[in-house]
């Protein structure tokens, strides 16, 4: 079964040929339910290979791509339990996303290009975290960062998305510059940019090696652009220009999810990179916090789960930093099902309000949209870390890695634990409680939405409550089914069994956190319920504080006056100065003095032959005084 693993990313590569090249003559509602079928196709194809859970890895053969001396580079895949993982979330998760999209685009008229961009997505996601050797990890992320863009500026017609797309695709520019020069220093290093020959070379290599650090710090780079963190994530939030269902399939299930991928899979060369290993972690800690604190006085709905999405990436980079990376893995998992669950339960509201995404515009939702209610509240609880629901499962482990390396990195990751619960339950008791503050345009068309949105919700908020049993804590199992699916499958899984918390810690950390939720809960319900708080309006109302974070710390308005403005005056320095000026005066001016040669001589043509005659005989004498003087 494993040799057909080639197969799973050709299937959604055909449904982006079929639906592109057949847009014109097949039938609108086709091209939703055949790409959806394609992604079928695959989820099941994975699964069954997920079924045989091939003890080591198997590298599957497709054909060979680049032969040049003693390069070569095949397109050959890799199936292990960490691709597996990562094959059943893209799949499965994407599947959902796609039958949801049959219901949330089916007004639009740019449907079916819509489902061919979905499909070439999972197509390279597929490439990216199925390739046996870097060169094809590259392929596929480059790839979903092409798709990335075509699906962020979808609605083209409107400047700022086109504004949004383009930000996303030059700050992941920067990023992947980071990531290929790692790739040229591996070749360089190894010989090769293969899995396997890289990382057998690289566990004989003592720690601390300049060259290995100096590799895993460029890798990082790109991890750093494409999973968001500081100072490459302000194009994140901004992608929430494109439809819903691009920000639950790329922004939260599965693209922003590669950086952590790829930092897992190259696991032996960052074991031996200690001080590569600090800087994920504190640069992990700094995103996290960071980004939470923006989250907190968000009103667009969206907005608010986008800087939630940063914030859990960097929960996950910490992890991988004090070197849990199967618990960094675990988060990937349960953070698909509860961050897809939310980003398309928000879709259905703003599909409910008739494209309004300001929670301050909302309210009283839960009796109009029950099924929406209840799958939001679900996956509020997961990513609060409520009990037992996915995410406090994988924050909590989490939180008892970063203790045992650290105990400054599980203050703030508990700080901003607190702080997630908080703008969490904000959005949610804002959305669902209280009484209607939209028009009453809005209210009159309220309703639920359509079984093909409502049913993957169902399926999503049921994975985001049951998911978290996936990875008990030792307090409750001594078998953490996660973590020992993926042990085989990574080079040093002694990483993560290094230090335990105690269970004495563990028993206190969940009361603590039962206490504090409920707290946070009591006051959020009081506060936005009871006491019907509505956050200010105007940008005048706000504290300093307050407006401070609803501007995001001006990190774009630094950027902006920091990089973009001196870009653009050195670019129209070269532009006017250097390029019209000198290289097109230069040019213009031999031309110009051809034409001025040109029209004086000619003047000399007068068709008179006596002056031809004295011409000739003058040129004659001339050449002989010339001869007989030099």
């Amino acid at each position: 079964m494993t040799q057909l693993a080639w197969l799973i990313p050709v299937f959604p590569l055909v449904g982006f040929l079929v639906i592109s090249l057949g847009n014109k003559i097949l039938p609108k509602q086709f091209s939703g339910v055949f790409a959806s079928l394609t992604v079928l196709a695959s989820f099941i194809l994975s699964l069954a290979i997920f079924l045989q859970s091939p003890e080591t890895g198997e590298t599957v053969f497709v054909f060979d791509w680049i032969k040049s001396g003693g390069l070569s580079i095949p397109v050959s895949f890799l199936i292990d339990h960490i691709s597996l993982t990562m094959l059943l979330i893209v799949t499965g998760v994407g599947f959902l996303i796609h039958v949801y999209s049959i219901g949330y685009m089916k007004e639009d008229e740019g449907y079916s290009r819509f489902f061919s961009y979905l499909n070439l997505f999972v197509f390279f996601m597929l490439l990216l975290v199925m390739g046996s050797n870097y060169i094809v990890m590259f392929a596929g992320w480059e790839g979903v960062g092409l798709c990335s863009y075509l699906l962020i500026g979808f609605w083209f017609k409107n400047t700022e998305y086109n504004n949004a797309a383009n930000k996303a695709f030059i700050m992941n520019r920067i990023g992947d510059l980071g990531f290929l020069l790692g790739i040229i220093l591996i070749y360089v290093t190894f010989g090769s940019v293969s899995f396997d020959d890289v990382f057998s070379a690289a566990k004989t290599l003592p720690d601390n090696q300049p060259v290995i650090t100096a590799i895993t710090l460029l890798l990082f780079v790109g991890a750093m652009g494409k999973s968001a963190q500081i100072p490459l994530y302000t194009w994140l939030p901004d992608a929430m220009a494109g439809p819903t269902p691009v920000s639950a399939l790329i922004h939260a299930a599965t693209m922003v999810t590669a950086g952590i991928y790829m930092v897992v899979r190259s696991n032996i060369l960052y074991s031996i990179s200690p001080f590569t290993l600090e800087v994920v972690s504190i640069i992990g800690m700094a995103t996290a916090l960071f980004a939470a604190t923006i989250a907190m006085v968000q009103t667009d709905i969206k907005k608010v789960l986008a800087y939630s999405t940063v914030s859990q990436l960097g929960y996950m980079f910490v992890a991988l930093g004090v070197g849990a990376y199967s618990t960094a893995l675990f988060h990937v998992t349960t953070h698909a099902f509860f961050k897809a669950l939310l980003f398309l339960a928000a879709g259905s509201v703003i599909h409910a309000m008739s494209g309004e995404q300001d929670v301050r515009k909302m309210g009283g939702l839960r009796k109009k949209l029950p099924i929406t209610f209840a799958v939001f509240a679900i996956g509020t609880m997961a990513i609060s870390g409520v009990p037992p629901f996915a995410g406090f499962f994988s924050k909590d482990e989490i939180l008892a890695r970063a203790w045992t390396q650290s105990p400054v990195l599980f203050f703030f990751l508990a700080v901003t634990s607190v702080l997630t619960a908080i703008y969490m339950f904000r959005v949610f008791f804002l959305t669902f409680y209280g009484t209607f503050r939209g028009t009453h345009d809005q209210e009159h068309h309220l309703h639920e939405s359509p079984p093909s949105m409502t049913i993957p919700l169902v399926v999503l908020a049921i994975l985001s409550t049951v998911g978290g049993f996936l990875g008990l804590p030792t307090v409750f199992s001594e078998h953490h089914f996660f973590g020992d699916f993926l042990k085989s499958s990574l080079s040093t899984p002694g990483t993560m069994l290094q230090s335990e918390a105690s269970h004495t810690f563990e028993w206190t950390l969940i009361g603590v956190s039962i206490i504090t939720l409920a707290g946070i809960i009591f006051w959020a319900f009081n506060h936005f319920v009871k006491k019907h708080r509505i956050p200010a309006i105007q940008e005048t109302e706000f504290k300093p504080v307050a407006k401070l974070l609803y501007n995001k710390y001006y990190i774009d308005e630094i950027y902006q006056s920091t990089f973009v403005k001196p870009l653009y005056s050195i670019s129209n320095f070269f532009w006017k100065i250097v390029d019209n000026s000198i290289v097109d005066g230069l040019v213009n001016g031999v031309s110009k003095s051809v034409v001025w040669a040109g029209q004086t001589i000619r003047l000399v043509q007068t068709g008179n032959v006596g002056f031809y005659i004295f011409a000739m005989v003058f040129g004659i004498i001339a050449m002989l005084l010339y001869n007989l003087v030099f």
